[in-house]
């Protein structure tokens, strides 16, 4: 099974975190559901082209975390998570990438209506693209 995690080496966020994210990301959304079998440490490692480490450290955080299980000798799997969590980390998910949009906003001296108006567009533009109408 390939995932579909897509790796930025420019980004100053480590490499586990960025594996780590993407898949809680595929697992609250639903798009991994419970009991799915995840890719061994070093398949995912030769698909993303990065250490075994890296990809282990990111497999070890996330089943501290109880988003994924391993059972010796069968594998890696999705937990089971529970609906209040799975909104949690949503909220929280969208709640940093505002953030971040925001701070960058500030830094390139944007100010806080020209933020808003653009936020809107971009809202406008995804919802026509997807065909929802609101």
């Amino acid at each position: 099974m390939r995932l579909p995690i897509h790796l930025n080496d420019q980004s100053r966020e480590p490499i586990y975190h960025q594996i780590e994210q993407q898949l809680v990301s595929l697992i609250v959304s639903g798009q991994l559901k419970r009991g799915t079998p995840l890719p061994s440490i070093r398949a995912l490692a030769g698909d993303l082209a990065c250490s075994v480490i890296t990809v282990s450290r990111a497999y070890q955080n996330l089943e501290h975390r109880k988003y994924i299980r391993t059972v010796q000798g069968k594998g890696t799997f999705v937990a089971d998570v529970e609906p209040e969590e799975r909104k949690q980390v949503a909220d929280a998910t969208l709640y940093q990438a505002f953030r971040s949009a925001v701070e960058m906003s500030f830094r390139l001296q944007l100010d806080p209506e020209r933020t808003r108006r653009t936020f809107e567009n971009v809202m406008a533009d995804v919802l026509k693209e997807r065909g929802d109408t609101e």
